[in-house]
């Protein structure tokens, strides 16, 4: 007998494993290789299926709206034939019983029956067309009210009685100062400059000899901080201009914005006004003195008036304070001097105007208890080129108030 050989078992175990021991065992998949998946054509093939489909969609969507307008057409087309024929109808069957009209009325109604443009509705068909019937151009307007129309005559009035359109101006620009309100103009006296100022505390200046198309000012400065411009006024030179903030503390600015000097703080603490050096609350507004050079005055809240001169910043002047009649402080919201500089005219929130001599600060020359309204801020006195009439202007909401004093 012949021995297999170990060469004869190695070679029966290379073939492979036995496939029932492999079932039993639960290796069924050792020896296979692992699957592999392209993701880049997958992704690609269900684009292909996604546009695939997408056209199809809209192939179908066009089918249908073609399919549609075909119907519309189709209907269209056999509604006017139909009333057309009713219409010649109606024509033929009237002119049939027309027999008392004459040759001419039977070729015109042969030529009506030849319609042109859309069918007649069908409750004019055998009836005269009358263009003012409502059923055809619908129910006329209702006529204006009388208040509308008064209305509307008023407003005509008004804008042929604007004053702004009688001012006899041949140019006109506009400046643009800024995002907020302008509250302060000051013009120059050879009428070269213009400086304005505003609630958001700048100071622009404005050169009308050296300004270009893009009308832009020539400088911008903030010389009060933080507090809104409320008056602006050129010296009677033009070389010094004032300037009155929400401060207590005035200032005077050269023609070209520096500084030339600020007023004294006064002490908040001390009761009697006179005895401070400068202003302790909030200021109103300012004006030069016409004659004297470097000389102005302010107005403020701590119930005062006072003069002040450019070389002593220091301690001002002079003080006024006005006073009711029973003696009581009152506030000044606007002063001025006369056209000579011998007279100081403020106005007060009680309505009343007082009129000082500049060289008496005790008692007012003049005081006028009931100029204005109680509780109303004046905004502005003035004086006449002669000095013997002082014009002012209220504070009442929406209106305006010029009374005349004869001094």
């Amino acid at each position: 007998m012949e021995r297999s050989g170990p060469s004869e078992a190695t070679g029966s175990d290379a073939s492979g494993p036995d496939p029932q021991l492999a079932v039993t065992m639960g290796f069924t998949g050792v020896g296979k290789k692992a699957r592999t998946f392209d993701l880049e054509a997958m992704f690609e093939q269900t684009r292909r299926t996604a546009v695939e489909r997408s056209r199809k969609t809209l192939a179908r969507e066009k089918e249908e709206e073609m399919s549609r307008e075909k119907e519309l057409r189709q209907n269209e087309d056999i509604e006017p034939t139909s009333s057309r024929s009713n219409v010649v109808r109606d024509c033929s069957k009237s002119s049939s019983r027309d027999t008392s009209s004459s040759e001419s009325e039977e070729s015109s109604d042969s030529s009506d029956d030849e319609l042109i443009g859309p069918p007649l509705p069908p409750k004019m068909v055998g009836k005269p067309v009358n263009f003012m019937d409502e059923d055809i151009l619908g129910a006329l307007p209702p006529p204006l009210n009388e208040e509308e129309e008064a209305e509307e005559e008023e407003e005509e009035e008004e804008e042929e009685e604007n004053p702004v359109h009688k001012i006899p101006d041949s140019h006109e620009i506009t400046l643009k100062h800024g995002t907020k309100t302008v509250s302060a103009l000051g013009l120059d006296p050879s009428g070269a400059r213009l400086v304005t100022g505003g609630y958001d505390y700048d100071v622009k200046f404005w050169d009308f000899a050296g300004m270009d198309a893009a009308f832009k000012a020539f400088r911008s400065l903030q010389p009060c901080e933080c507090h809104q411009i409320k008056s602006l006024q050129y010296s009677n030179t033009g070389d010094m201009i004032l300037v009155v903030s929400g401060s207590s503390q005035a200032k005077v600015i050269d023609r070209d914005g520096f500084e030339v000097m600020e007023c004294i703080k006064g002490d908040q603490y001390i009761v009697d006004m006179a005895n401070t050096k400068g202003h302790t609350a909030m200021l109103h507004t300012g004006s030069w003195h016409p004659k004297i050079k470097g000389e102005f005055m302010t107005c403020s809240n701590d119930a005062t008036v006072r003069t002040w001169e450019v070389e002593n910043p220091k301690k001002q002047k002079s003080v006024f304070k006005p006073r009711t009649m029973q003696g009581k402080k009152v506030i000044p919201t606007t002063c001025t001097y006369s056209r000579d500089g011998n007279l100081i005219a403020a106005a007060c929130q009680n309505g009343s105007i007082q009129i000082w001599d500049r060289n008496l600060t005790v008692h007012p020359k003049f005081h006028y208890k009931q100029a204005h309204d109680s509780g109303t801020d004046t905004s502005c006195v003035t004086f006449s080129y002669d000095g013997n009439v002082l014009a002012s202007r209220g504070g009442r909401l929406k209106t305006f108030f010029l009374m005349y004093f004869s001094i």
